[in-house]
């Protein structure tokens, strides 16, 4: 794998702790600007929905900028909007430094995706993915809880500081590491958004929403589930997101190397296997040692979607893949704000802490349907081209003389 997947990985690290750590400072943060706990959530939702909007408004403003040059602008957004973060002086000025972060977040992966998807054979495009999302899912491993610790201990203004220095680290590497990829000639960005009337690329990004979505659907609420049902001491949730982390550094890696062998297959499985084992979490969240291991295998199962499903969008959309790449990076915070919204709900109406890996279940089996029905559609549309063809008369062979 080239160097130039290490400096990706490095700004993916920074991107990955800026957008989790936030959730383990809540308390603190409220406290220094003398706000509620639900109105500092606003730095959560935010944040995400600065990544849905981001993603295709950055990309489409950056059709004419060659790619590396547009990942650096981006890296450049990020590490300003940690800076306002950390110098913040009111609450209002914060929510702005993590939107404007946030802005960096969809078009950096999207953009990073179709890079790392050059830099390498064809047979190793999905691996390649895969490495550059290391550094998000490392991120959930070292990243968000040091990132937590220091922020605990010695301020969280301290914290976005360093995520700040992280980005110029990234930005540093992409400058010295990363080659001039020249964009395709003549794709132009109408022949992006016609990349959106493919029903296969469509179908991917709902697989996406769901499939994640179920995902967060129960990690959202991990800290009650744990405390109240599992018997966790407050202090183990932390480790308890640790053990995710690490699932979804194992799953990454896994999805991304059997997708360049079988990618439908992985998905098959991968969603399959996270539907059965989130409404087995009902069950196992009630033993901490069964619901410590059900967490790392939601992470791992989780991320082994990740790699598949973006490289089914590149492949999909083929020729002008970079918005729809953008756009499905933010199709998993979409998936993120849905099903934490929909796991609140369960909860608020009275069916308890562990309602929510239901809700997550739903969503991953709709997502195990979806893919079937992405597989079955482009079968029929393989026979149909092949009879197609074979229907075709020949053009007659010209008289010999």
């Amino acid at each position: 794998m080239p160097l130039a997947l290490l400096a990706l990985a490095i700004g993916a690290f920074g991107i990955g702790t800026t957008e989790f750590v936030i959730m383990g400072l809540l308390p603190q943060v409220a406290g220094d600007f003398g706000v509620s706990i639900p109105t500092a959530g606003l730095l959560v939702t935010g944040y995400a929905l600065g990544v849905v909007i981001g993603a295709p408004l950055m990309t489409v403003l950056g059709t004419k900028v060659p790619r590396k040059r547009m990942l650096m602008l981006l890296m450049g957004l990020f590490i300003a909007g940690n800076l306002l973060s950390a110098v913040a002086p009111v609450f209002a000025v914060m929510l702005i430094g993590r939107v404007v972060a946030s802005l960096a977040h969809g078009a950096f992966f999207g953009i990073g995706s179709v890079v790392a998807a050059e830099l390498v054979a064809p047979q190793k495009k999905a691996g390649a993915i895969a490495m550059m999302f290391t550094g998000l899912t490392v991120a959930n491993v070292v990243g968000v809880p040091l990132g937590t610790l220091i922020g605990q201990q010695i301020g969280w203004r301290v914290t976005f500081a360093i995520v700040a220095v992280l980005g110029v680290v990234g930005l540093a590497g992409i400058a010295k590491l990363v080659p001039e990829v020249p964009r395709p000639e003549g794709v132009r960005l109408r022949h992006e958004l016609a990349a959106f009337k493919n029903a296969q690329v469509l179908l991917a990004m709902a697989m996406t929403v769901l499939g994640f979505g179920g995902v967060f659907a129960a990690i959202t609420y991990i800290a009650p589930m744990m405390t109240h049902v599992a018997g966790f001491a407050d202090g183990s949730v932390t480790w308890l997101l640790v053990l995710f982390g690490l699932g979804m550094v194992g799953g990454n890696l896994v999805g991304g190397k059997f997708a360049d062998r079988a990618l439908m297959p992985m998905l098959y499985v991968s969603l399959g296997a996270l539907a059965v084992v989130l409404a087995l979490f009902t069950l196992t969240a009630h033993n901490k040692i069964a619901a410590a291991v059900t967490i790392a295998l939601i992470g791992a199962l989780g991320f082994a979607t990740v790699p598949p499903l973006q490289k089914r969008v590149l492949d999909q959309a083929h020729g002008a893949p970079t918005l729809a790449s953008a756009v499905n990076i933010g199709a998993f915070n979409l998936g993120n704000a849905l099903s934490a919204w929909l796991g609140g709900m369960v909860i608020a109406a009275g069916f308890g802490y562990t309602a929510p890996n239901w809700v997550g279940a739903v969503l991953a089996a709709a997502a195990l349907v979806l893919a079937v029905l992405s597989a079955a559609l482009e079968r029929r549309g393989s026979r149909s081209g092949a009879l197609l063809a074979s229907d075709t008369p020949a053009m007659p062979e010209p008289a010999r003389h």
